[in-house]
């Protein structure tokens, strides 16, 4: 909440098991029996369909293979963190397993969630599994989680959900925590959705799912390419725009606009709002606090926000 608070004043409008590398003999395979359906081949690391997708995206005129991009399939690597993701009931298409490793508790644990929420369980050597975690520590077990689904911001203004229209925007939040935070504090105080820019911003990581506490299953993160003009639409919907900002005109308790259709908009914690966007609010709000905090993390900002909101509109 911290920074630039923009322009500010008055209300406005406007897998046959042939051979050593699948097969499990005996004991393992009936241990792995009925745990789902075979995934695609392309997401099989032993599968020559996945080496050959592998082999297509390392051809780059001879430089070296371009990093993932933040909305391509996401791979969760390590024991702890694998069974954490199972438990969050974040989405997921394959689990991936070392062979011989079954006997570990977290290992069991992991495969009976995996078997009842009907995740493809494969097995896959070390360095198959080096190779699908780009060399993270996997510990044996890995998890992959497909791309998020995004709504688009327009989605939001004929939303089902009952209640006044209540959107957040994030602008500039970097961090996918704040963002599942957020997602969890949208779901909690009968918010309708997020969003988030398509550059320069947090996306709906494992990270940001976990975060959520199962909050990103029901309600929608929405990805804009212009903030600004996704802002300018909400206006011209009916909404009112207010901005979060230390240095803001009103302060929050009594919000007059709290029963209005409303986007929350929260800037980063290092820079606060963009200067666009600041332009583009009705109002700018501050969170009233002690003089010797100088600002809140925004995931906290926002929760308190939409706290305050939803007390006015049940009061």
């Amino acid at each position: 909440m911290a920074g630039n608070s923009g322009r500010r004043g008055a209300v406005r409008r406007s897998g046959s098991k042939k051979g050593p590398t699948v097969g499990s003999g005996g004991q393992r395979r009936k241990g792995l029996e009925g745990k789902g359906p075979t995934p695609r081949a392309e997401d099989r690391p032993n599968h020559k369909k996945y080496q050959a997708g592998r082999d297509s995206r390392r051809r780059d005129g001879g430089r070296s293979a371009p990093r993932r991009k933040a909305d391509s399939s996401e791979v969760i690597a390590g024991r702890n963190s694998v069974i954490e993701a199972l438990r969050a009931g974040v989405p997921a298409t394959t689990m991936y397993l070392a062979g011989r490793i079954e006997g570990d508790d977290r290992v069991k644990e992991a495969l009976k969630a995996a078997a009842g929420l009907d995740i493809p369980i494969m097995e896959a050597s070390r360095q198959e599994l080096d190779r699908l975690t780009d060399g993270a520590v996997h510990q044996g077990l890995a998890l992959q989680v497909p791309p998020y689904e995004y709504a688009y911001p327009k989605d939001l203004i004929n939303s089902q959900l009952p209640g006044t229209p209540l959107v957040v925007a994030l602008d500039g939040i970097t961090d996918p925590r704040n963002l599942g935070a957020i997602v969890r504090s949208v779901g909690a105080f009968g918010g309708h959705g997020v969003v988030v820019p398509q550059r320069r911003s947090a996306g709906m990581t494992a990270s940001a799912w976990k975060t959520s506490a199962g909050a990103a299953a029901r309600i929608p993160v929405a990805r804009a390419s212009n903030l600004t003009r996704a802002l300018e639409d909400y206006r011209r919907a009916g909404f009112f725009v207010i901005g979060l900002d230390m240095d803001g005109d009103v302060e929050l308790p009594g919000l007059e606009l709290a029963d209005t259709p409303l986007v929350v908009v929260v800037g980063s914690e290092g820079k606060g709002l963009s200067r666009l966007v600041g332009e583009t609010c009705d109002q700018i709000v501050s969170v009233p606090m002690s003089s010797a905090v100088e600002s809140l993390n925004a995931g906290v900002a926002a929760g308190v926000t939409l706290y305050e909101i939803f007390r006015l509109r049940r009061g």
